[in-house]
């Protein structure tokens, strides 16, 4: 959305927006690649370009961790670009025409996570499949939607976790998931593997791959753009702090509205990003600005993932 477009929104609404000067302030900060580029080039900025056209440009061998939320098999609006729902071998095909470029800017011991819903779930598992090593399937609660009256409501997607070789870093400890006791059981009278607290009794469990903890941006929260498909910071620090180390270089060729850059520079990651669509690069830049002075993510605190509404 332009400045020249501002809704007018309600007191409490926290949606970042872009304002009269933010397009001069941020714009000069975005890249555009014209030729090939080394991987100081492009650390820590956002490409504003077709990723297609930015793919023969990209170094090799720059990635720790690949983070991809392509379109969906829908037609949807997103701006500077709009998709059209094709036939599954179509959008299957569509898959293998940006993952093949992208292989070889993979290290060897990079991970990859490419997001889906159901729909359009199989051709991402079978595109990675033949290409890389898939290690999970995560699905993720998405409780917004639409109910439905003559099929099931769709609140949820999945997310592949797929890597280039054996060797891969995964840090299960990193995003284990604090969650209130419901029926505490005591050894010799003493809590056994939770925690007794004044705000109430918890335990913390090992990563699944089933998430049910993640909140969809919404009006009232900080990190909410008008991105049709934003993803959750809260969402992007599991895979970020699960499989990277601090300085690793996480890249993101559909950026967005930048949550992966601004969760990846609030946990001391480097990041780049490809996003076609200028306004939301700007947004990216605003909120990676932010990012400088408030550096926490809604449902992460003291190095630990709180159960959704576990605190009340």
């Amino acid at each position: 959305m332009s400045a020249d477009d501002v809704k007018t929104r309600a007191p409490r609404n926290r949606t970042v927006v872009l304002e009269p000067g933010d397009r001069e302030r941020y714009a000069p900060r975005l890249l555009r690649l014209d030729g090939p580029a080394e991987a100081g080039d492009l650390e820590n900025r956002i490409v504003n370009q077709d990723l297609f056209d930015a793919l023969p440009y990209l170094p090799n061998a720059f990635v720790d961790l690949l983070f991809v939320d392509p379109p969906y098999n829908l037609s949807k609006d997103f701006g500077a670009a709009e998709f059209k729902r094709m036939p599954s071998d179509d959008y299957e095909a569509w898959v293998e025409s940006w993952l093949v470029p992208l292989l070889p800017t993979l290290k060897p011991t990079a991970s990859v996570y490419v997001c889906a819903d159901w729909q359009s779930s199989a051709a991402a598992a079978r595109t990675l499949d033949r290409h890389l090593t898939v290690r999970n399937r995560i699905t993720w609660e998405r409780e917004k939607g639409r109910g439905a009256r003559t099929n099931w409501k769709k609140c949820a997607e999945d997310i592949w976790f797929a890597t280039a070789g054996d060797d891969y870093y995964f840090d299960a400890d990193a995003v284990r998931l604090k969650r209130r006791v419901i029926a505490p059981y005591r050894e010799d009278g003493e809590p056994k593997d939770w925690e007794e607290t004044d705000d109430g009794n918890f335990r913390l469990t090992a990563p699944s791959n089933i998430w049910t903890d993640v909140t969809v941006p919404f009006w009232s929260m900080p990190e909410n753009t008008d991105h049709p498909t934003q993803k959750p910071e809260k969402l992007l620090a599991k895979i970020i702090l699960a499989s990277s180390r601090p300085g690793d270089f996480v890249f993101d060729p559909f950026l967005g509205s930048g949550t992966t850059a601004v969760a990846a520079k609030k946990l001391g990651r480097r990041y780049a990003g490809v996003e076609i669509d200028t306004d939301y690069c700007l947004l990216a830049e605003k909120r990676l600005e932010l990012a400088e002075v408030d550096v926490s993510i809604q449902g992460f605190e003291d190095g630990v993932f709180w159960e959704r509404n576990a605190r009340v």
